[in-house]
């Protein structure tokens, strides 16, 4: 049986391929989890503070429920800094941690030098994940142009750009069976019509309501482009590993991701931007620039655990939209 790795975000999976062990994306398979609720009640009661973030809890109740998850390779840099004191309880509990860092600077060689340091623990060299670059970018391209037909044609939801886009973090483990599956949805796809919908971008980490897309549509709204999404497909024309790293914004400073975010505005024809903030996260703070940058109107959604979109919710979307149109 193939190994599997648990990453608590993304991370160069082309080294853990080469390795032939399967990566698993900790957040997909908590917050697709029955009851994902549940998890996090079951890490409080562990000891975890109610005021920290809901994903880390999950993580760390997904990881102990998995048993054949025996290695996690945790982000320290470049993304929650609640990994920290993750990675430690995971480690009282006999799970070997793996630690890779982004660099702030997004210093080229630094960055190398982690993807080596990652190569040396899996025991693979440069030309094997160059190999398994080439074959997840087959799959890669699949998705990218899924997400094309989002904003150009309409014929993909809002749920879907995101359900698909998010699960390149790690292919389900399966790169080929996941690229049939694309491949399928696309083979179905029928072009709408333009209508008068808003326009809608979504920006910051994935949500942990459970309905936000399902509830924009009917309310008359399209989320278009997904930004955190879209980065996991990794949308860079670039055969250097390193480099495609590089140029992946999510964990590295707001102002690199800015710049992602404003042309994609301008593509797309997005008339607003809903920024997601998980309750208890850093990143909240960083809204404040975001509102200042951007050249179309913000609504500011905060998270706290997967539950559905609460009624002071509702109510706040619904009267965004009615300024939009």
């Amino acid at each position: 049986m193939l190994e599997k790795i648990g990453i608590t975000t993304t991370i160069p999976v082309e080294v853990i391929y080469a390795a032939g062990c399967i990566p698993v994306d900790l957040n997909n398979i908590f917050i697709t989890a029955e009851n994902p609720a549940a998890l996090v009640e079951e890490a409080e009661l562990a000891g975890y503070p109610r005021n920290i973030c809901a994903w880390i809890k999950g993580i760390y109740t997904t990881v102990l429920a998995n048993r054949e998850i025996r290695r996690v390779i945790a982000v320290t840099q470049g993304d929650c800094s609640n990994t920290h004191a993750l990675m430690e309880t995971l480690h009282i509990q006999g799970i070997e941690i793996i630690p890779f860092a982004f660099p702030y600077d997004r210093d080229y060689d630094m960055l190398k030098l982690q993807i080596e340091k990652l190569m040396q623990v899996f025991g693979v060299d440069w030309e094997q994940v160059a190999e398994q670059k080439k074959r997840l970018d087959k799959v890669r391209e699949k998705v990218w142009l899924l997400d094309e037909k989002t904003w150009r044609e309409n014929s993909v939801s809002g749920f879907n750009n995101h359900l698909y886009q998010v699960m390149c973090s790690d292919f389900n483990g399966n790169p080929e069976l996941f690229a049939q599956e694309v491949k399928a949805v696309l083979e179905k796809l029928t072009p709408l019509p333009a209508g008068d919908e808003i326009r809608l971008g979504y920006i910051g980490v994935p949500p942990i309501m459970t309905d936000l897309y399902e509830y924009l549509e009917k309310k008359g709204a399209r989320v278009v482009f997904n930004e955190v999404q879209r980065q996991f497909t990794m949308p860079f024309a670039t055969s250097d590993l390193v480099e495609q790293y590089r140029l992946y914004t999510y964990p590295y400073n707001i102002f690199w991701r800015l710049q992602d975010i404003a042309a994609e505005i301008e593509k797309r024809n997005i008339h607003g931007i809903i920024h997601y903030a998980q309750s208890f996260c850093y990143r909240h703070i960083q809204d404040l620039i975001i509102r200042k940058e951007l050249k179309v109107p913000v609504l500011t959604l905060e998270g706290d655990r997967p539950v559905r979109l609460d009624a002071r919710t509702k109510m706040r979307i619904d009267a965004f939209l009615d300024i939009l149109r």
